[in-house]
């Protein structure tokens, strides 16, 4: 009888154990529906260990933490492991996974974990150059009745007007101000509401269009169109470049109307017909003119086309927008330097994209790259560019080690991955057209700029790319892979490399730039027809690209300028010029390198929200400009020929101030060497925040140098009213080359009027 009680005892324990077994399995079921997405945080990580061993490590490490919470026995040991969606081991360390609230109380209270919190779902930005710079699309759905009433004028490539950023759904009428028209041909068959004109301008013999270009305003280059939607574009919900930077995408101002004006080629753009643009663009009653296009020629004024025509709509109420240029980072490469335009220079945002590079021996180097691919093999051969040279051809080692086109041989580079310098070639296209299934590019001067590359690529810096060579050196097979590209944060505004910079070359005592918007990384529309890269090769196309430079800047500003304009139909274009530089975002000087500071980014990175309610701001007339022409030594004859009217300088009586009697937002004074600093520059306010105020002057001196304001206390008794005052600077001499920067700040209750003062030593003789 005693083996039948044992086998009731055994049974029992068994049923026992499969009650226990389900109860936990419900438990653990139950605490499965509970989970969330969490972040388990645990501090910083050292820099110096950031590669796969690492990488390996600390996933080990998670691992192990999610086993002691779940359980390390099947199926527990199994659901650990797949709640574990990311491990952080880089900048910081930690990991995100799904975690039930049982489960987090446990991670709390282990050694090393500083906080768990869930993952909250954030709201995407792709356009997060906007948001940046404290401008949310909330603040854009205000005042959308006059926002339609403004027109933005661009002068560019064209535009593809069938991209979602220029649709007309849910617009009104067009403005009945609007005298322009839309220039149809068979590839450009309409306008519509919010494209409310287009026109092209091509005056080589018999109008002819270069191969591959349209006769018509559309556009086959990408510029106009990237740069039409960034500046006026409309909110474009869930789009992105191949997955990368996916979120919504937005116009500066996406309630105003746009015109394109068309004067930008496949082989250039020409004077003629960029001043054929401006007369139809002020002529049309455009609102604002946004003209991405410069020169690196140092030119006068009137010798200049975009200042002509700049002048010519200044006359006529409308401020033009255009780009510092790309020149930079060195000093008086400024393109665009007129006192009665906005100069426009480009700074970074908070955003940067990565393209990671991964070497078979497990270690990581981030590199910069907007790479849209995924590559398809787990490991790709690596080889240098400068192992691989096409000698038969005649090219040398350092030829193919700057990946020339057609220095390497085709045998050797198809199906790898190349390292290579950067010369003058791309070298993305030499290794294409090679053979080889992607590159690493060796570069320092532009490490903060993502390009668009034709095959998977990622740009490092020279001593990374040492670190990359000697892997390649150690190993008889090396291997590498390359990423697609993904965001992360970074630290900004940034005066971008490219940039270029004051001084202004022409008249010294005016700085340029006069403010700088984002310029970089920037993501907006782009043609059906062009290619990501915009080589003939790629077989990527889209409806937007990511591009970089101050043509991206530019149309930021435009969208600032219109966005000021839809609340102040009646100021003039100094006044928002004014209202757009005085409420400007302070920038960091520390942040560059080169210590260019205002040579930089002027009065500071754009401001929209700040600058539709100045307090005060400097205002400027046509008279006051052509008294400024007539002081910089113009005559009558060549005067007329910007002003087309009968002013005379013979009227116009010397000034002791020079060019700094022109009443601009910013104070500039060029010194010689050996010449102490002595200088009194005058200024006029006038009163457009509130009737009955006081505001009082606060000065940030350079070292060494007194700044004196005469009066110190402007109080005004009604709005529109305008005070003077002068500022004295004096001092001892500067070294050659030298800046030195300061400011003058009008405050009063929540109002702060600022404007830069920059000292400047200048050799004008070496000029």
């Amino acid at each position: 009888m005693a083996v039948p009680c044992i086998s009731y005892f055994l049974l029992s324990v068994f049923f026992i154990v499969i009650m226990l077994h389900a109860q936990m399995l419900f438990t653990a079921v139950s605490a499965e529906q509970d989970t969330k997405l969490h972040v388990v945080y645990m501090g910083s990580t050292d820099p110096a260990q950031e590669n796969g061993e690492s990488y390996a490590a600390a996933a080990a490490l998670h691992l192990e933490m999610l086993h002691s919470v779940h359980g390390s026995c099947n199926p527990f040991r199994e659901a650990a492991e797949e709640s574990l969606k990311n491990s952080y081991w880089k900048s910081f360390g930690g990991f995100a996974a799904m975690l039930s609230s049982a489960h987090v109380e446990q991670l709390l209270n282990m050694d090393g974990v500083v906080s768990v919190f869930e993952s909250k779902k954030l709201q995407p930005l792709t356009t997060r150059s906007w948001d940046f710079i404290g401008f949310p699309a909330s603040a854009q759905r205000n005042n959308l009745d006059y926002q339609s009433d403004i027109i933005i004028g661009v002068i560019d490539t064209g535009i593809w007007p069938e991209s979602e950023s220029f649709s007309d759904a849910g617009f009104g009428s067009i403005p009945s101000k609007w005298r322009g028209g839309c220039q149809t041909t068979p590839d450009f068959p309409a306008c519509n509401k919010k494209l409310v004109g287009a026109k092209f301008f091509r005056s080589v013999p018999d109008n002819q269009k270069p191969v591959g270009d349209f006769l018509s305003p559309r556009d086959v280059q990408g510029h106009g169109t990237h740069t039409s939607s960034t500046a006026a574009g409309n909110h474009i919900y869930n789009a992105s470049l191949y997955g990368i930077a996916q979120g919504d995408a937005r116009g500066g101002i996406p309630g105003a109307r746009i015109a394109m004006y068309k004067v930008c080629w496949i082989d250039g753009c020409t004077d003629a017909d960029m001043l054929a643009a401006f007369d139809d663009a002020i002529h049309d009653n455009v609102d604002v003119i946004s003209i991405s296009i410069g020169t690196n020629i140092t030119l006068n004024y009137f010798e200049d086309s975009i200042a002509i025509g700049a002048f010519h709509a200044m006359k006529r109420g409308i401020l033009v927008s255009n780009s510092a240029g790309n020149s930079g980072p060195d000093r008086a490469t400024i393109s665009n330097y007129s006192p009665w335009s906005l100069t426009v220079a480009a700074s970074t945002i908070d955003r940067k994209m990565t393209s990671e590079l991964i070497l078979g021996n497990g270690m990581f180097i981030e590199g910069i790259a907007v790479n849209t691919y995924t590559m398809e093999q787990l490991w790709y051969p690596l080889v240098y560019g400068g192992d691989v040279a096409n000698v038969n051809g005649g090219f040398t080692s350092k030829d193919s080690s700057n990946c020339k086109l057609n220095s390497l041989d085709h045998t050797k580079v198809k199906g790898k991955i190349v390292l290579c310098n950067f010369d003058v070639d791309r070298p993305d296209y030499s290794v294409f057209i090679a053979g080889g299934v992607g590159v690493i590019i060796m570069l320092d001067n532009s490490n903060d700029i993502a390009y668009v590359f034709l095959n998977p690529t990622t740009v490092i810096s020279t001593k990374q790319g040492q670190v990359v060579l000697s892997y390649i050196n150690s190993i008889s097979s090396p291997m590498a892979k390359i990423q697609k590209t993904t965001t992360t944060k970074a630290r900004a505004p940034i005066v971008a490399s490219f940039s270029s910079r004051g001084y202004n070359p022409i008249t010294f005592d005016i700085l340029k730039p006069d403010i700088t918007a984002p310029g970089v990384d920037i993501f907006a529309s782009w043609p059906k027809n062009s290619s990501l890269s915009e080589y003939l090769e790629d077989t990527r196309f889209g409806d937007f690209n990511i591009l970089s430079g101050t043509s991206m800047s530019c149309p930021h500003a435009t969208g600032a300028i219109g966005f000021v304009k839809s609340y102040h139909q009646n100021w003039s274009p100094a006044a928002i010029k004014s209202a757009l530089m005085t409420t400007a975002f302070v920038m960091d000087p520390t942040l560059d390198e080169t210590g260019d500071a205002e040579f930089g980014y002027g009065a500071g990175q754009i401001n929209p929200m700040k600058a539709i309610n100045p307090g005060l701001v400097y205002n400027t007339s046509v008279g006051d400009y052509v008294k400024f022409l007539c002081r910089e030594g113009y005559n009558d004859t060549n005067l007329r020929l910007v002003t087309r009217d009968s002013s005379s300088c013979d009227l116009i009586e010397p000034s002791i101030y020079g060019a700094r009697e022109l009443n601009y937002p910013s104070i500039m004074v060029v010194v010689v060497p050996g010449q102490h600093i002595q200088a009194i520059v005058p200024r006029t306010v006038t009163n457009v925040g509130v009737a009955k105020s006081t505001y009082k002057a606060t000065i940030s001196a350079p070292s060494g140098i007194s700044v004196t304001v005469d009066p110190n206390i402007l109080s005004f008794s009604s709005l529109n009213q305008q005070l003077s005052y002068n500022v004295t600077i004096e001092g001892g001499s500067i070294p050659t080359n030298k800046l030195l920067s300061g400011s003058l700040s009008w405050s009063y209750e929540n109002y702060i009027v600022r404007s830069p003062i920059s000292i400047y030593c200048i050799d004008k003789g070496l000029v």
